[in-house]
């Protein structure tokens, strides 16, 4: 596995890697990440360039909600058991 690109974002770091024949995208904000895998196969044969399109404003505001939901998950659960 090797890193083809790291973008940086406001709402969190993005690291795109390459594996076989996949594309794997994992963004991070803090302790929490959510990962996505892309086959090659799904793309329209630009590579790296397609999964750029992918991360659009929406994209990136619903991983934003998600993160935001994860850390409120963690938090509850802790909270029981503290």
């Amino acid at each position: 596995m090797r890193i083809v690109a790291e973008l940086p974002h406001a709402i969190c770091k993005i690291t795109i890697f390459k594996m076989g024949e996949k594309f794997i995208v994992k963004l991070e904000q803090g302790p929490y990440e959510q990962s996505y895998k892309i086959s090659e196969l799904n793309l329209n044969g630009n590579g790296v360039n397609d999964i750029f399109q992918f991360l659009d404003d929406e994209f990136m505001e619903t991983v934003k909600l998600r993160f935001e939901s994860m850390r409120g998950d963690f938090t509850t659960a802790y909270n029981r058991h503290m």
